[in-house]
């Protein structure tokens, strides 16, 4: 069985998580830690509950849910994977960095890519790939059905949706994801959200009105 722990890092309040089994292996998802004491903080947990991490899964490549990668890279040795799609974004990390004011001068490399519909194995648990694009152009989310819960990214909030002003995105394609890809789930799925709190599916049904 899959858990799951989340904590919130950097001026854009990003929820970075971590999946984590039985067997104490583990995978981060989306680390934005920024400065060294949110990065103590992260690295601290894995200590403190015995944690191996097996690697880097990243919904997408926004400045804010990299901003960790390289230190994890470096602190375990690990793989880091996205979608292929994200790589322009990536190119456009450190440009981006400037744009909102972060000290960051070296771009993490991805060591393989995430393709959309197929099953990552941690252990003996199997998390699903689902191809969210539209807050970005390569958009994942990965749903863990046993654990009723999904992580969207970007991609849905509590009460709200992904910006699509930045570039590669698309509003048009962002709601058919999320109709496609995650309202077809189950109505009590948690969804962690890349920022701000978790919700349900059925609540972002019937109450979110970017969904009406």
């Amino acid at each position: 069985m899959l858990n799951t722990a989340f904590f919130t890092f950097n001026a854009f309040e990003e929820n970075t998580y971590i999946i984590s089994n039985e067997k104490k292996q583990c995978w981060i998802v989306d680390p934005g830690m920024y400065d060294d004491r949110e990065k103590k903080q992260l690295t601290d947990y894995i200590t403190a509950n015995g944690l191996q991490p097996q690697g880097i899964i990243n919904t997408h490549a926004h400045i804010d849910h990299i901003l960790g990668i390289q230190h994890l890279v470096d602190t375990y040795n690990i793989p880091f994977s996205v979608h292929q799609g994200e790589l322009p974004i990536i190119n456009a990390a450190i440009a981006s960095a400037m744009m909102f004011g972060f000290d960051f001068n070296q771009t993490p490399k991805p060591t393989q890519f995430i393709k959309e519909g197929e099953q990552l194995k941690l252990g003996d648990d199997l998390l699903e790939v689902r191809f969210t694009p539209g807050h970005s152009p390569g958009s994942v989310s990965f749903y863990y059905a046993p654990g009723n819960w999904v992580i969207s990214g970007d991609v849905l909030f509590s009460g709200s949706v992904g910006r699509t002003d930045l570039p590669g995105g698309s509003h048009e394609t962002l709601l058919n994801s999320i109709r496609m890809q995650l309202l077809t789930l189950p109505a009590e799925t948690t969804v962690l959200s890349g920022h701000g709190p978790a919700t349900n599916i059925g609540t972002e049904k019937r109450t979110n009105p970017f969904l009406k």
